[in-house]
């Protein structure tokens, strides 16, 4: 598993395939991303286990494609 100490708030968060899925808002506990409701289509968070997360560089690289992430990520207000 990536270390939580390499996501930063206001990284990209990228899908597999390349796609754009959110921006980091912040680390939600130990285990999970919580991406910026503002970035978001629905105007929600949305939360990505860090299991997901294959790479970190200048973005968070995550190891679904963003259909997969899109049906699987928790959703809160």
């Amino acid at each position: 598993m990536i270390s939580a100490d390499q996501i930063r708030e206001h990284m990209e968060v990228r899908a597999a395939d390349g796609t754009h899925v959110g921006t980091v808002d912040q680390l939600d506990g130990p285990t999970r991303i919580k991406l910026t409701k503002t970035d978001s289509e629905d105007g929600k968070h949305h939360l990505i286990p860090l299991d997901w997360v294959d790479h970190v560089d200048a973005h968070v690289h995550l190891s679904k494609n963003a259909r997969d992430v899109r049906s699987q990520w928790a959703t809160i207000n």
